[in-house]
């Protein structure tokens, strides 16, 4: 079978980009629309932002579809986002639009990155057309810190990151600014362990060039899942870990802003098929809308040399996807939760009992059909 990181892809990479109300997303994206590493990109704008783009005002056209001078497309999605990704990528298929390589989707301030990660999760044709690489938000310096104890939104948009970029401190005073950058940085670190922090005018790292790049696609294994995963930061930052568990699990968890929580659970030995789908099912239907990302690497014992990656949004997880081989050495089972409205200590014990419950169901299935089995061999025996 050839190697899942060797196979041509045919999916087109997504950034999503986000940000609470002012935060400066719009000024980045004006930015990036007219660099030339974008010039194979497409800009969905969903809902609109929170000011209108100046390119977008410039060349409005009826089918909201935008070329600019550069060859980067922008279109303006005030409906369903799901059909409006299936129509761009027929569009392109057939000629109708100039071919693009990477698409950046922009979300309203007060949008919840859940809702567009469940599209791709959810929608069967969007997981043959495109994955999402990075979910990028911007924290506005001055107003950040009261934003995220006022509003929610701002909350769960920086625990969902990959990146986060702190805007405005060049409106600040040096001193001041240093020490707010200092501030604000842990705080997210506190609430997003695995996110990279850094300002969006940070010398030698360029904003728009991180918008521009894919980011990294689990499915194909290797760095870019260890990229994705990265439970090293939550072992490193986890107020708690290495508890005495019988069946030598690890689990590190924090709690964060408006009752966020995340929690990563590191199992040693390997899970049977079985049990890793009664897990999920029942960690879909016990968790619910209090889920608000998983995602994690599973050393599955019935096929040991291919992990299963999985990943969720909210009640919607999606269904594993079998490695070739494995990243690296490491064959442990390490899966990240982050929630809402569920204390740390609530989480561990939820899971682990879950964990626990799939695991002996699977055994006394398999127990179950083994004797089955036995007696179906011993009654042709007897026959014969």
């Amino acid at each position: 079978m050839e190697p899942a990181e060797d196979r041509k892809e045919v999916r087109t990479p997504v950034t999503v980009l986000t940000g609470f109300l002012g935060s400066g997303k719009t000024t980045l994206l004006n930015r990036a629309l007219s660099h030339p590493s974008m010039a194979r990109t497409v800009v969905v704008i969903n809902e609109f932002g929170d000011i209108p783009l100046d390119h977008a005002l410039a060349a409005a056209s009826d089918d909201n579809i935008v070329v600019l001078d550069n060859g980067c497309l922008c279109c303006t999605v005030f409906g369903d986002l799901v059909q409006t990704l299936n129509r761009l990528y027929h569009a392109r298929e057939h000629g109708e639009i100039p071919a693009f390589d990477h698409m950046v989707i922009e979300t309203s301030g007060l949008a919840d990155p859940t809702t567009v990660l469940q599209a791709f999760l959810s929608d069967p044709t969007l997981e043959g057309l495109y994955w999402v690489g990075s979910v990028i938000v911007t924290v506005d310096a001055v107003n950040g810190p009261g934003t995220l104890d006022e509003h929610e939104e701002a909350v769960r948009q920086a625990a969902l990151a990959d990146h986060i970029l702190i805007t405005k401190l060049d409106m600040m005073e040096t001193g001041a600014a240093a020490e707010r950058e200092r501030e604000l940085s842990a705080r997210l670190r506190r609430l997003n362990p695995a996110a990279a922090i850094s300002r969006v005018d940070e010398p030698g790292r360029d904003a728009v060039t991180l918008l521009a790049r894919p980011g990294s696609d689990p499915s194909k294994g290797g760095a870019g899942l260890r990229n994705w995963l990265n439970t090293d930061a939550y072992a490193a930052e986890t107020c708690e870990e290495d508890h005495d568990h019988a069946d030598h699990d690890h689990f590190g968890h924090h709690q964060h802003d408006k009752a966020i929580a995340s929690f990563s659970l590191v199992r040693e030995e390997p899970t049977t098929r079985e049990a890793l789908t009664l897990l999920l099912s029942t960690i879909e239907r016990n968790l619910g809308p209090n889920l608000l990302r998983v995602k994690g690497l599973v050393h599955v014992a019935e096929d040991p040399d291919r992990p299963a990656v999985i990943q969720g949004a909210q009640h919607l997880l999606h269904n594993a996807v079998w490695l070739d081989r494995w990243p690296d050495e490491d064959r442990r089972t390490r899966i990240v939760f982050i929630t809402k409205n569920m204390p740390p200590r609530d989480l561990e014990e939820m899971v682990t009992l879950l964990d626990r419950v799939a695991t002996r169901t699977a055994a006394a299935r398999a127990r179950a059909a083994a004797s089955l089995e036995e007696e179906a061999v011993g009654e042709a025996g007897i026959k014969e």
